[in-house]
């Protein structure tokens, strides 16, 4: 069994031709830039701004904003160079398959699942807390037992069934919902940064970047890996603070990676992709620093509400009815997240069926709407189990440490792919290669040391089940390992014609 071996360009791409595992191309530029914005867009700018600005970096949130946003545009690079060049569903996964073999693809798409279902299923849980507070502005309360942390969270499981259908049913019909959702969520977030500036007072952005101060130093299991290893105590405000904020605000720009995984569907994915990646990224970087500003501008750091700060900076000015319409574009934009993730989710597991890693007939596409269906179902029911009856909260940071792994694999891949095929036409190239994507694969590892030791041992659990499955089973049944390989014919035409 070859563990390094790589599978072809030219295959992957003829592999997306076989009639029973073909996916409909709809997707346009426009598409992909409302689909990354629909996911970007979400549980961070709602409460992540508060909670760091009061904790950590003080008005000099937006900094942490700009240093986070320059950190990911740097694997926002990798990633528009990687899926223009390979045009294939399954995003980090199939671009690790090309350019660092299967082992690695293997464990990259392990990586992937693990990040998109607990993502799913964590927001799915956050837009049930939004829901239930909605439903009470009006004078409806859930009952306990079933709502936002009872024994079953309903609401949560609702959701990711009716929207687990709209994925079955077809990936343009639920870009068509993720359009109107994030048309509203974008409304919203205008109108926290238009109604909120009247209110904005400039002595609050004295200091700009409040004077350093230790923190109350972590142990145990929930200090972070780095500071186990003798890396210091953590620091909160003042310039260390801005930089440990850009290390909590970058999980706020996580999902324009998910863009990737729709390659497949996209009509034009040389030119749509990398539009549709790098238009996300700063498109959320100019909101997100937009709303920073107003919000702490509106209120002082110090009493800035960490779990609801837009809303509850609307309250403190006596404007509840602002406080009640940005609740509603909290429920429909936490919607647009979870839709994404379990879009992404479906379109991992994919590539990694009709590659025979995992069962092939679960990649047999519905013959009507050319969807997953089989694995909609499965992912459907997962994250409609996980976010009904597990209490995640201390699992959000699963989903950063699968992000940031599969992060630091695609831009180790750039260059490995360039020296391995040379030949591949590129319609975007990452500048500056080596330097840029070996840049960005070490930021990303500085950011994953920075998660708790108790993160890293679950990873390390997951990853060990995974590497069970990969070598019990798909490791000796892929078809890069038992030659089975789609259209041997048009690879070579392709190879010939490249």
């Amino acid at each position: 069994m070859d563990l390094l071996r790589t599978k072809s360009i030219e295959q992957s791409i003829a592999d997306t031709d076989e009639p029973e595992y073909q996916l409909k191309k709809s997707l346009t530029a426009l598409d992909l830039t409302v689909f990354g914005v629909g996911v970007v867009i979400g549980a961070g700018i709602f409460t992540l701004t508060g909670r760091v600005a009061h904790t950590m970096t003080g008005p000099a949130i937006i900094l942490s904003f700009i240093l986070a946003a320059v950190c990911c545009a740097l694997a926002a690079m990798c990633y528009a160079e990687f899926s223009s060049t390979v045009p294939v569903s399954g995003s980090a996964y199939t671009f690790s398959y090309a350019a660092l073999g299967e082992f690695f693809a293997w464990v990259i798409g392990w990586d992937l699942i693990l990040e998109m279902f607990l993502a799913a299923s964590v927001v799915a849980q956050g837009w049930s807390a939004y829901f239930g507070v909605l439903l009470e502005n009006f004078g409806i309360v859930i009952p306990e037992q079933v709502a936002y942390g009872g024994v079953i969270d309903l609401p949560a499981v609702v959701l990711i069934c009716i929207l687990g259908f709209l994925i079955a049913f077809g990936i343009k019909e639920s870009m068509r919902v993720n359009m109107v959702l994030v048309a509203i969520k974008l409304f919203i977030v205008l109108f926290v940064i238009f109604a909120g500036l009247q209110f904005v007072n400039p002595a609050n952005y004295t200091p700009f970047v409040p004077a350093p101060q230790a923190t109350e130093t972590v142990t145990g299991w929930t200090q972070p890996l780095l500071q186990a290893l003798g890396g210091g105590a953590p620091m909160a405000f003042g310039w260390g603070g801005v930089v440990a904020g850009a290390a909590l605000v970058f999980f706020a720009y996580i999902g324009f990676d998910v863009v990737a995984t729709t390659a497949e569907e996209t009509k034009n994915p040389a030119r749509d992709l990398p539009i549709g990646i790098i238009a996300t990224l700063v498109i959320c970087t100019i909101l997100y620093g937009a709303v920073a500003l107003v919000v702490t501008g509106m209120v002082p750091y110090q009493d800035l509400d960490p779990s609801a700060a837009l809303a509850n900076a609307f309250v403190a000015h006596g404007q509840g009815w602002m406080a009640t319409l940005i609740s509603a574009g909290a429920v429909a934009g936490l919607t647009t997240v979870v839709l994404t993730l379990m879009v992404g989710a479906t379109r991992v597991i994919f590539a990694m069926s009709r590659d025979n890693l995992l069962p092939m007939s679960l990649a047999k596409v519905h013959p009507k709407h050319r969807t997953p269906s089989r694995i909609t179902v499965i992912v459907t029911v997962i994250c409609a189990l996980v976010a009904g009856l597990t209490p995640v909260g201390m699992l959000e940071e699963m989903v950063n440490i699968g992000t940031l792994s599969a992060f630091v694999l695609v831009s180790v891949g750039i260059p490995v792919l360039r020296i391995r095929r040379p030949d591949l036409k590129r319609a975007f190239k990452v500048p500056f290669s080596p330097v840029l994507p070996i840049l960005s694969a070490l930021i990303c590892l500085y950011l994953m040391l920075n998660l708790s030791v108790e993160t890293w041992l679950r990873f390390l659990v997951w990853m060990a089940i995974g590497l069970a499955i990969y070598f019990l089973w798909s490791g000796h049944h892929s078809r890069l390992q038992t030659g089975k390989a789609l259209h041997p014919d048009l690879e070579k035409t392709l190879r010939e014609n490249h």
